[in-house]
């Protein structure tokens, strides 16, 4: 079992920034795979970020490219997503993810076991 809190959310005018935090609890944080994911109203949960347990390995959709980062501290068991340059159009709830299992499908949210409750994150123009 693994349970995953996140903070960080709010809202910011276009081109603020904000960093998101997931603290999980449970079972080892540094052995399995982080992701973000967001869903913006009417759309589908769409993927966002993920790293690997290593802390090296990391995937971004492209929109997000050059302006958000994932990052993790194994030794205080939380994840981050630092978000720079933030659009109205990256305006979504956002949440955390585990994947327990790894299989390379990082991308898709079929693919984490847990999530969180998720943080509201509104960009205004």
């Amino acid at each position: 079992q693994v349970q995953l809190v996140e903070s960080g959310g709010g809202m910011v005018e276009t081109g603020g920034s904000l960093r998101l935090s997931c603290t999980a609890s449970g079972r080892t944080f540094g052995t399995y795979d982080m992701g973000w994911f967001r869903q913006a109203p009417g759309k589908e949960r769409e993927f966002v970020a993920h790293i690997r347990p290593n802390a090296i390995t990391k995937h971004y959709i492209d929109s997000v490219k050059g302006r958000f980062t994932i990052s993790r501290d194994n030794a205080k068991n939380t994840v981050y997503l630092h978000m720079n340059s933030l659009k109205p159009e990256d305006t979504a709830v956002y949440y955390c993810a585990a994947d327990l299992h790894y299989t390379g499908t990082w991308y898709d949210s079929r693919t984490y076991d847990y999530w969180g409750q998720g943080t509201q994150v509104t960009v205004s123009s």
